[in-house]
């Protein structure tokens, strides 16, 4: 593959939540990164992103080995928009597209070893969608699969590990204010952390290729865990609209 001084050199994106990230990253080095929270939508936001951080890297488009993005779960929007963005790219320049879980790459800012963290994203109607990762020898270990969980049970889960628990994610600072408390165990991760980063998906996408992994843009899906509540409202109506 194609790079800056032959090293494989990746476009990558996160568009799950409502921080906008995107970034070019080789192996060894982040390139450039965006990272922004605004009111501005992905769709008003990602093409510019995107071209602002191949200039800053000083990248061109023909220079790019893969594109990576983030897959959810997520904002079901969000999601959508990232995906397409990272297919049209993969597809027009002929370049391996791969996809990463957003809960993995919360986890993969804590590479210490034996660490275990809990990425919770916001799934609406107070809940979360929550998984679990420990940090080894080996790579990132996924220990629990992503779920949707009430505050409750993530606090009976995370109470239950004998280890020290690094709580991130756009609901861990709700989780925070819930009366139930934290457990002992369990610190919310700093505020420089506890976003998803481009770069971290690009980092996680670099592994999978150098596994001879990678995705079709024709077949790759977001995860969504559940359907969106447009989905469940025209259900609804659809059911209530029958004789």
């Amino acid at each position: 593959m194609a790079g800056i001084d032959g090293k494989m050199t990746i476009l990558a994106m996160d568009t799950a939540t409502m921080v906008s990230s995107v970034a070019v990253a080789t192996k060894d080095r982040v390139l450039a990164e965006l990272t922004a929270e605004t009111r501005f939508t992905h769709s008003e936001t990602l093409v510019v992103n995107i071209e602002e951080v191949m200039r800053l890297a000083d990248v061109k488009r023909e220079e790019l080995s893969a594109v990576a993005v983030s897959l959810g779960p997520g904002s079901f929007t969000g999601l959508r928009i990232g995906l397409a963005a990272a297919k049209a790219i993969a597809y027009a320049l002929s370049i391996p597209l791969v996809g990463v879980p957003t809960l993995e790459v919360l986890a993969a800012a804590f590479p210490s070893p034996g660490a275990v963290v809990a990425p919770l994203i916001d799934a609406q109607k107070g809940n979360a969608y929550f998984a679990l990762y420990r940090s080894a020898e080996q790579g990132l270990v996924c220990e629990k699969e992503v779920a949707v969980a009430s505050p409750q049970e993530i606090i009976a889960t995370v109470a239950e590990i004998k280890s020290p628990v690094m709580i991130a994610g756009d609901f861990a600072r709700k989780l925070a204010t819930k009366e139930i408390g934290l457990p002992k165990n369990a610190t919310l991760a700093p505020i420089t952390h506890i976003m998803p980063r481009a770069a971290l998906v690009a980092a996680r996408a670099i592994v999978r290729l150098e596994n001879g992994e990678g995705n079709s843009p024709m077949e790759l899906e977001p995860i969504y865990v559940r359907r969106s509540e447009a989905e469940v409202l025209w259900e609804k109506r659809h059911k209530e609209a029958q004789p």
